[in-house]
């Protein structure tokens, strides 16, 4: 669970995102830090279990930084308004299919997993095995548990056009147009402060498994 005083952070966060509110409230940053940090830590011994694959990262690996780079660009707020953190093979810097978990007050906490933007040869790769394995594929996303937290899966990025090497008459065409593959379900504030919001993050990331391990297996 998430403490309220977290919640009340991340909420004047977003009310003053700036150097000098930020400065003033350090030390309730850091309370919302080593909060969010004791929830990564119990979620990552639980996922050690549920996917073996998890069991060398350390909390190092997993949390993102609030701070923003601004170098590049056009929004030069310094600090991001929510806490995220990433559960994948080798920690959050390695492009690999895997988990997220973002808390921001007003609804926009969720939780899920997949690949976001992967590179050409990458996204060749997860193609070919959906076309190769369509069933099983259609199968894991079809599955009842799945469906009911996730919905169907969709891209917003998807091609107007078949990829190369595809007709529009294949049974998988929805799914080789797409360019991410991802799966999410969201949370209401209440949920982020009860004590059952670990167990249902946990419940989400052991559905979506087998649609990880699906596009893991697509690019080992």
């Amino acid at each position: 669970m998430i403490q309220a005083t977290t919640i009340r952070f991340l909420k004047g966060l977003k009310r003053h995102n700036d150097k000098a509110w930020f400065d003033a409230h350090k030390a309730e940053y850091l309370d919302a830090k080593t909060d969010f940090e004791s929830l990564v830590s119990t979620l990552l011994e639980k996922m050690a279990v549920m996917d073996p694959s998890l069991r060398t990262l350390q909390l190092r690996d997993c949390v993102f930084r609030i701070y923003r780079d601004v170098r590049f660009s056009k929004d030069k707020t310094p600090y991001k308004t929510h806490l995220a953190a990433g559960f994948n093979q080798g920690g959050k810097k390695v492009h690999f299919p895997g988990y997220y978990l973002h808390i921001a007050p007003g609804g926009e906490t969720f939780c899920g997993g997949g690949i976001w933007r992967p590179d050409g040869a990458a996204l060749k790769k997860i193609r070919q095995e959906i076309d190769y394995n369509y069933e099983e594929f259609h199968g894991i996303l079809q599955e009842r548990k799945f469906r009911r937290l996730f919905g169907p899966l969709e891209d917003d990025d998807s091609l107007q056009r078949p990829p190369q090497g595809y007709a529009e008459d294949n049974p998988a065409i929805h799914y080789l147009k797409m360019r991410n593959y991802i799966a999410g379900r969201g949370f209401s504030d209440e949920d982020l402060t009860s004590r059952a919001f670990t167990r249902k993050i946990i419940d989400a990331f052991t559905t979506l498994k087998p649609l990880i391990d699906f596009l893991g297996r697509a690019l080992d």
